[in-house]
């Protein structure tokens, strides 16, 4: 994706402006200049009047980006600016790498305790292991002293070849170990599971479309190819999109060679098509898409495709319906414009992008609300759409719907009575998650040792009482307690689930962590309906 750097052009037009407004001159009108540059040196005069008159001290910098907030805002709900370290956290993730030591990590009682080294990562190559607790770096205490997760975070990461010097403490061993750990590049993963829910039906699910993602579901699919997969379940529930570069990729992967997969249409660029280069990895099986209402913008774009080109079908719940185009623009000091400069259409005609108001971010912003409130989310009956959204697929002229988002073809509904609600306070509250870090912690010698497969585990594990126990103990100290037996049942069931899905995830990987909960998931379970009965 291009990105431009501009020049401070504004900065110069409130150079020549400052000194007549020191003195209470404004400059003379220039009739030759076009609309935009009269707004501009407006908005730069008040500027400089601000910096020069106020009543109190401002912070120009500050200043300036609220300006442009302000500005963007007004525009559309997804136009945005962020500073120079906002544009690093933004930009990563899809990146597909930092630079770092390499472990998964949790905090357990204010200290670092290691949950996986990153397979053949720095960390993994000094020695470091899954149990660990990192107690310092570079010589500076990081256990018990209550710093913040991005503080630690900010001491382990660094750039490639730096050396970070870990304190350790290692279970059994009296003395505190030390390594010398050579920083490195650490990938970023899109795709979280790839495995085989049945002997023939495999499920990939992925968080994002970054710059690696294309090649990591290739090799994921792969993968499961060779496992005997025939038929493919592509989870994208709660993906929030990234490049549509990615998006087209991977929609190549499935569609026949000259196939519409997305278009673009704005004001000041160029339209453009998106159509597959041929030859994908998975040409002939059946294809299940999985979405929610948190699947957006490449999400959508990949599941628009496989529904308009009756590839596969789609279930779950309408998704998002982000369909505007942002192109990043970087400025020099780090920071970054994401605007808007297109809309996104599927090969139907259906735009993605769901009604706005300019200037009214904050109901858009609770459009997911208000779609729980009037019964969209669990209830299909709900949901109505005029004549005029109606659309037709490509090869088999099935209906469709646009007004936003992507309609899935089967509807499941958000079971919101799954969860008791004592369950989620304790969920809320770290209560799970934490016994669970410390029933690992204890345990996982034994349970590598009583468990040498996943498969093993899966058939066989039951979650012990005294960890449910512990559970419910903590829960009373900090007022939370089931208030029936009913409620404590259900509650039972759901951290049975939870904590084996979170004991595989930590012996293994997140594949086997989706593996467990997924045997549970509503969405999932009609997906294989529909591949073993269709």
């Amino acid at each position: 994706m291009k990105r431009f750097t501009f020049a401070a052009a504004a900065l110069l037009v409130g150079m020549s402006l400052s000194a007549q407004l020191r003195f209470g001159n404004a400059p003379e009108r220039n009739n030759t200049m076009s609309d935009l540059e009269r707004n501009l040196q407006k908005l730069v005069m008040a500027g400089v009047m601000i910096n020069n008159f106020y009543v109190d001290s401002v912070d120009s910098k500050k200043l300036a980006e609220d300006a442009i907030n302000g500005i963007l805002s007004k525009l559309d709900p997804h136009s945005a600016y962020t500073n120079a370290s906002d544009t690093k956290k933004f930009t990563e993730p899809l990146e597909g790498s930092f630079e770092g030591i390499g472990v998964q990590f949790n905090i357990l009682e204010d200290t670092l305790l290691v949950i996986q080294p990153v397979p053949k990562g720095p960390s993994e190559k000094v020695g470091i292991l899954a149990g660990d607790r990192i107690v310092s770096v570079a010589d500076t205490t990081i256990a018990g002293v209550k710093m913040s997760r991005e503080e630690i975070m900010h001491r382990l990461r660094g750039p490639k070849g730096t050396v970070a010097k870990l304190g350790v403490v290692r279970s059994g061993i009296k003395d505190t170990l030390q390594f010398n750990v050579v920083r490195d590049k650490i990938p970023v993963n899109s795709v979280d599971a790839a495995y085989m829910v049945t002997p023939t039906i495999g499920l990939v699910r992925f968080n994002n479309f970054g710059q690696t993602t294309h090649k990591e579901v290739v090799d994921a699919i792969a993968k499961l190819q060779k496992e005997g997969m025939k038929d493919l379940i592509i989870d994208i529930q709660q993906n929030s999109g990234g490049f549509l570069q990615a998006a087209a990729e991977i929609a190549s992967e499935f569609l026949p060679k000259g196939d519409m997969i997305v278009y673009t249409k704005g004001r000041s660029v160029p339209s453009q098509e998106f159509r597959s280069r041929g030859g994908g990895c998975f040409l002939e099986g059946r294809v299940v898409v999985l979405i929610d209402e948190y699947s957006a913008s490449a999400a959508e774009i990949l599941s628009g495709a496989i529904q308009d080109q009756d590839r596969g079908i789609v279930v779950g719940r309408r998704s998002f319906g982000k369909g505007l185009v942002q192109r990043p623009f970087d400025m020099p000091d780090g920071s970054m414009i994401r605007l808007t400069t297109a809309r996104y259409y599927t090969p139907s005609g259906r735009s993605i992008q769901k009604p706005y108001e300019k200037g009214k971010g904050l109901d858009y912003a609770k459009d997911v609300i208000n779609r729980y409130n009037k019964g969209e989310l669990t209830n299909a009956d709900s949901i109505h759409f005029p004549d005029s959204l109606r659309y037709q697929t490509l090869r088999k002229g099935r209906t469709v719907y646009g007004g936003g988002g992507i309609m899935p073809d089967y509807f499941v509904p958000l079971d919101t009575m799954r969860y008791a609600k004592c369950y989620r306070e304790l969920s809320a509250k770290s209560i799970i998650i934490n016994t669970n870090l410390r029933y690992i912690d204890k345990n996982r010698k034994k349970l590598s040792k009583a468990y040498p497969t996943f498969q093993q585990f899966k058939d066989n594990f039951q979650v012990p009482q005294e960890v449910i126990n512990d559970i419910f103990a903590e829960g009373e100290k900090q007022n939370i307690r089931p208030k029936d037996e009913e409620e404590r049942q259900k509650a039972i069931d759901n951290i049975q689930l939870i904590v084996k899905g979170l004991v595989a995830r930590d012996l293994w990987d997140m594949s086997e962590y989706f593996a467990i909960i997924y045997q549970d998931d509503d969405v999932v379970k009609k997906a294989v309906e529909l591949l073993q009965t269709e």
